[in-house]
């Protein structure tokens, strides 16, 4: 039996021949419902088909599900309401460096603190690839995340409405003041209103800015993505998301220039999109 998945459904399906009797496909490039059986859900990954994860890392999941209800996401229709999954210990199996892929660990509150507490005790490096929910940081979850050894020294948060500005702003300041020195990595979904995705990235852009002004480090890095439908993934990425996304995400350009300036193609400067959408 071969299982085939993937993540995206605007993928191109594995081309290749494979000898099998039988084919089962899952993963929401597929669908939203279909599930491993039981078994083959429990059982360890095997790690030596990936050739870029190293012999000291391991990646897995605490918890599954999210009681957000975002317009975007897939993550409640498929995995439901937060819940337990599995305990770092049996994640790690033995590796000290874990990228766990958790879409909102913060919210499972009790065993989020008994995880992270855990992490630090164990002396785990991890990373929550998925990103945490700003507005969720208390300031025992800011002591707790402080505490953790990061790799790479980043803390991801999400930021994909005007509103969670403010709430990145105060977990940052919190996690922050408990003594944590290193980045954090904001991604920001890039939505249908370019005024609002514009106001929303040039914000990061000006408080780096202006940290670099006052000699600080500028510690706040945020990572744009183009909206894809789900239901229409055919549907092409508007030019402008992608202007967006590249003047954000290629950090030597975004440290220097504002996007009014940022030059993607010859003879085009982005303020042409500012004056095309502005109100």
């Amino acid at each position: 039996i071969l299982y085939r998945s993937k993540i995206f459904n605007f993928s191109a399906d594995d081309a290749t021949i494979y000898n099998a009797d039988k084919e089962i496909r899952g993963g929401t490039g597929y669908d939203l419902v279909s599930v491993l059986p039981q078994e083959i859900d429990d059982m360890q990954p095997d790690f030596s088909i990936y050739p870029n994860i190293t012999p000291d890392m391991s990646w897995g999941f605490l918890t599954r599900g999210c009681p957000n209800k975002c317009a975007w996401c897939v993550v409640p229709r498929k995995e439901g309401a937060i819940r337990p999954y599995w305990d770092i210990d049996r994640v790690a199996n033995g590796r000290k460096n874990v990228v766990l892929m958790d879409n909102n660990i913060l919210a499972a509150g009790g065993y989020a603190t008994e995880q992270l507490q855990k992490v630090i005790d164990r002396e785990y490096r991890i990373d929550f690839n998925q990103a945490l929910d700003a507005r969720l940081v208390t300031p025992e979850y800011a002591s707790l995340l402080a505490r953790i050894k990061w790799i790479d020294r980043r803390i991801r948060f999400g930021c994909d409405t005007p509103k969670q500005i403010d709430e990145c702003e105060r977990a940052i300041e919190l996690i922050q003041n408990a003594g944590f020195k290193g980045q954090f990595f904001l991604y920001c979904m890039l939505t249908d209103d370019f005024n609002e995705s514009y106001q929303r990235a040039t914000y990061w852009w000006v408080r780096n800015q202006e940290m670099r002004e006052e000699h600080t480090t500028a510690a706040v890095y945020p990572y744009c993505q183009p909206y894809r439908d789900p239901l229409n993934p055919k549907r092409p990425v508007p030019q402008w998301q992608k202007d967006m996304a590249q003047w954000v995400n290629k950090k030597q350009i975004f440290e220097l220039v504002h996007f009014d300036d940022f030059q993607p193609r010859k003879g085009f400067r982005c303020y042409e999109w500012v004056k095309l959408f502005k109100k």
